[in-house]
């Protein structure tokens, strides 16, 4: 089992003002040395979804390692062209793309749209024929399977506002022909995130070859399979599962997917690769004892980590002041901000704890910098490395 803090990292810590993201750049170059080398045997595509993880240092090693860029947001594809993701490994998604958005892609000449409804088709063959381009597009079909997760990260059912649903598939075929800035490259799927059952890729491979199927009876050929991202982690035992089974996941789309020679499979991966390389390193500023509560009041609130408010998502929480294990008490811990919401965790067991002690909350690598606010006007978080 790998241990992220030992004695001289929780002194180190010791010196910087909390609260920080701490980044562990050795354990993040071997999760992306083992998913290029997993991906490699298959001779798949992996884009880095950027909306997971924005900061400069992380993206410049992700992209160092030969990974594209997945952008939904005209900010991350100008970050990815700054770092310097190579155009033709940039893709963009996301269901209400501005026009200016499109326009800074056409100008980047990225790889691919993603595009995720009809009239999208339209837009962006206007703006490219404005200005003499021809765009390379994708289609994001919402393909009704089940994620089995949280209902606000589930993007692949009917219910949801991603992608363009099957029935309006007739209607695509049709905008394709008369769209000639538009070059067809293939379709999207993107169903979800954190998910960790294996079979829901099983499914979604079936109904990707049925799309696929689908546009080459009709003799739009796909060049391009972009099966989307969505992997998990372990955000309960982040030490015992460092890096995620990338070797089960790709293998998955190697078995059940209908890939015939010259067509390429993509992926957008960002939870996966980035998640258990951080931790958000905070203070305990109080302690409250109640009758029938503990609090653990700390520095760090859900402006730094939104996800624990948003989704009541888990993070382990551990105290790493405390070497001696052997009081336990239940604690909630909670942040500073003046809402109920802005909660960790609850009946959180932790040594005996006392105003000054560092905590780390685990597995943050991904959506949590990325969605720090500056409510209640919070001063901006600072970020540690461990080189």
């Amino acid at each position: 089992m790998r241990q992220m803090f030992n004695a001289n990292i929780v002194a180190d810590f010791a010196q910087h003002q909390t609260p920080f993201y701490y980044y562990d750049l050795g354990l993040l170059k071997n999760t992306l040395d083992v998913c290029n080398s997993a991906a490699a045997k298959y001779n798949f595509h992996v884009h880095f979804a950027l909306k997971s993880n924005c900061n400069k240092t992380i993206l410049d090693l992700i992209k160092s390692n030969g990974f594209g860029a997945d952008c939904v947001s005209g900010g991350e594809l100008i970050r990815a062209k700054e770092i310097g993701f190579l155009p033709e490994q940039t893709v963009f998604a996301g269901v209400g793309k501005s026009d200016s958005e499109i326009n800074t892609a056409l100008d980047l000449d990225i790889f691919c749209f993603n595009v995720e409804s009809v009239q999208e088709l339209f837009v962006i063959n206007e703006l490219a024929q404005a200005k003499n381009k021809t765009a390379g597009i994708a289609i994001r079909v919402n393909p009704n399977v089940d994620a089995h997760t949280h209902k606000y990260i589930t993007t692949g059912l009917d219910e949801n506002k991603f992608g363009i649903n099957m029935w309006e598939l007739p209607a695509v075929a049709d905008a394709l022909k008369t769209c000639k800035n538009l070059k067809f490259l293939g379709i999207h799927f993107h169903i979800g995130s954190q998910i960790t059952d294996m079979n829901v890729f099983k499914s979604l491979c079936i109904k990707v070859n049925e799309v696929q199927n689908w546009f080459e009876e009709r003799g739009m050929p796909v060049k391009v399979i972009n099966v989307g991202g969505g992997l998990g982690i372990n955000y309960h035992q982040p030490d015992a599962e460092a890096i995620v089974n990338f070797e089960a996941y790709f293998k998955i789309f190697n078995d059940f997917l209908d890939v015939k020679p010259g067509k390429e499979v993509h992926f957008e991966l960002g939870r996966a690769l980035v998640a258990q390389c951080s931790s958000l390193i905070t203070k305990v500023l109080y302690i409250k004892n109640g009758k029938t509560k503990n609090f653990a009041i700390l520095d760090a609130g859900m402006t730094e980590l939104m996800r624990p408010a948003l989704y009541q998502a888990y993070h382990q929480i551990e105290n790493i002041s405390k070497t001696d294990k052997s009081v336990d008490t239940k604690y909630d811990v909670v942040g500073p901000i003046c809402e109920s919401s802005d909660c960790f965790g609850k009946e959180i067991i932790l040594p005996e704890t006392h105003r000054g002690d560092l905590m780390a909350i685990r597995s943050t690598g991904a959506y949590g910098e990325v969605m720090v606010s500056v409510y209640n006007l919070r001063p901006a978080i600072s970020f540690v490395f461990s080189d």
